[in-house]
């Protein structure tokens, strides 16, 4: 999967989320633009992610932005399945295979998913500045064991997912065991590498993101100043 599947872009259609989300607001189709003309409203770039017709999301079966909420298996797009995992408060993550985030489009790949309540990746390996956006966005990237992936492990995304994290925090480059509880009541569990690959990554994880660990570092300076 490429930044260019997960980032907003070309036409707004009407049928879409942010197409609807426009809409309700006033504006007319005539006046949708590009998401690349819209790219600094997140109510827009949020709906458009994971947005691209060409994406192939295994749960849904088709291509398309499109999924389906879980236990209950009803087709939705992923925006609206993403809004109804927030109100159940369940995290998400992203399965994935190999070089997941490669590609041009960057600035809304990992903003998107954060946006939509996405807080780990699990793939086979990383685009490399697309793994360091993921931690600048408090989203965990976590990596399967050589030979191994979803496929051998016999994963289908329909689990819930438990990631054994140490009350600490991880440590770079550690191995977490990660357990995916099916339906029928079994639990498989594998392990994963943390691809937090130093220690200013460990912190900005910790912090959630680069942008809350300025904040607190600015409020800091602020109160002893």
């Amino acid at each position: 999967m490429t930044t260019d599947h997960i980032s907003p872009a070309g036409s707004i259609a009407a049928s879409s989320p942010a197409g609807e989300w426009l809409l309700a607001h006033g504006v007319a189709p005539a006046d949708f633009n590009s998401y690349g003309a819209r790219r600094g409203h997140h109510e827009v770039m949020m709906r458009g992610t994971f947005a691209n017709i060409r994406l192939h999301n295994a749960l849904a079966g088709r291509e398309g932005p499109f999924t389906v909420h879980l236990p209950d298996g009803e087709p939705a797009t992923i925006f609206d399945a993403a809004m109804r995992y927030a109100a159940e408060k369940v995290a998400l993550i992203v399965i994935a295979g190999k070089e997941y985030g490669s590609g041009s489009s960057r600035d809304w790949a990992a903003k998107g998913p954060r946006l939509l309540g996405v807080r780990a990746v699990i793939a086979e390996s990383f685009e490399r500045i697309h793994r360091s956006n993921l931690v600048g966005m408090g989203i965990l990237p976590l990596q399967f064991l050589p030979g191994e992936s979803a496929a051998s492990l016999g994963l289908t995304g329909r689990e819930a997912y438990t990631i054994a994290l140490p009350a600490e925090g991880p440590s770079p480059r550690s191995r977490v065991a990660v357990l995916a509880h099916a339906d029928d009541g079994s639990t498989r569990r594998f392990e994963a590498i943390v691809r937090l690959d130093g220690p200013i990554e460990l912190g900005y994880y910790l912090q959630g993101g680069i942008l809350p660990a300025v904040l607190r570092r600015l409020a800091r300076e602020s109160a002893t100043a």
